[in-house]
């Protein structure tokens, strides 16, 4: 397997391009990288919840990673490409694809249509997707709200440590801050728990948290930056002041329709990567300005 190291800082989950007609735009790729290496992201996490996947085809969820990784190559950005899928088969051909592309790490969501009913069942899941992928560092994707699968990552961890060679971590998308204390010390501190939640992520740094992955970091990673400078200077008035910053734009964003939002807050910026597919909904013409309106009123970004 190919070396590894734990990963340190922002990681946006990005978001997926699309043109005026819905396509898969693939040319807004090195724009949005372009933009995110500017703002001091760590590395990239593509084709999750925040990319859509589950609204992509497997064709476009292949070239999208493919464009990814040309994008990056060569660059300080790392690249994570999630890989869930219901299908088994779709998933261990889309690691497989990331492994031949030398990404460096792919993490994937439970199936959710049909559940895993035991840890035990979700770990054999995991040991034949990750075993598509035999040279790349693996991360399970535990956001629960969204699939509705809610084991216990402690005894994820415990039992999947033997049984997939090439698991790193987890991806910890979850609120459960007493469950995020254990994963950091599961098997003696060795795995690698990135956080998914921007609007706790001081929280999670003061609990020990070193990598993040989240939505916020398309259009807030500056700000996100002085939050993580700020706590290891000890400065925590600054840092809470920052996080409460990120808080009150994601309120705003939400009040819209999250994704549609944090599209519409980047075209401002000048970075056009069309709207969101159904069933997320586009902002009206009204929306839009009344969404320009209020991010206008927030000091934040």
């Amino acid at each position: 397997m190919r070396a590894h190291t734990p990963f340190v800082g922002l990681v946006p989950a990005v978001l997926t391009p699309f043109d005026a007609g819905g396509a898969l735009n693939l040319s807004a790729v090195g724009p949005q990288a372009e933009r995110l290496a500017r703002d001091g992201v760590a590395g990239v996490f593509v084709g999750g919840t925040t990319g859509e996947f589950s609204s992509l085809t497997q064709g476009e969820r292949l070239a999208l990673a493919e464009r990814w990784a040309a994008v990056v190559k060569g660059s300080p950005t790392r690249l994570v490409v999630h890989v869930g899928a219901n299908c088994l088969a779709d998933a261990k051909q889309l690691a497989a694809q990331a492994d031949a592309l030398g990404a460096d790490a792919i993490s994937a969501v439970a199936p959710s249509y049909f559940k895993p009913k035991s840890v035990d069942v979700l770990v054999q899941w995991c040991a034949e997707l990750a075993a598509a992928a035999p040279n790349t560092p693996f991360y399970f994707y535990d956001i629960p709200v969204l699939t509705g699968v809610a084991l216990p990552m402690v005894d994820f961890l415990d039992q999947a440590a033997e049984r997939v060679p090439t698991l790193r971590g987890v991806k910890f998308t979850n609120p459960d801050l007493m469950t995020f204390q254990r994963l950091l010390r599961a098997g003696g501190g060795r795995f690698d728990v990135l956080f998914g939640m921007d609007e706790q992520l001081l929280t999670a740094v003061v609990l020990g948290a070193q990598g993040a992955v989240g939505s916020g970091y398309n259009f807030a990673a500056p700000l996100y930056n002085r939050l993580l400078a700020a706590a290891r200077a000890n400065d925590f008035a600054t840092a809470r002041a920052e996080q409460y910053r990120g808080v009150e734009v994601v309120a705003v964003l939400m009040r819209y329709g999250y994704l549609a939002a944090a599209k519409e807050l980047l075209r401002l910026r000048g970075l056009d990567l069309g709207s969101v597919r159904l069933p997320h909904v586009p902002l009206t013409p009204d929306q839009a300005a009344s969404l320009r309106r209020d991010l206008e009123s927030l000091s934040a970004l």
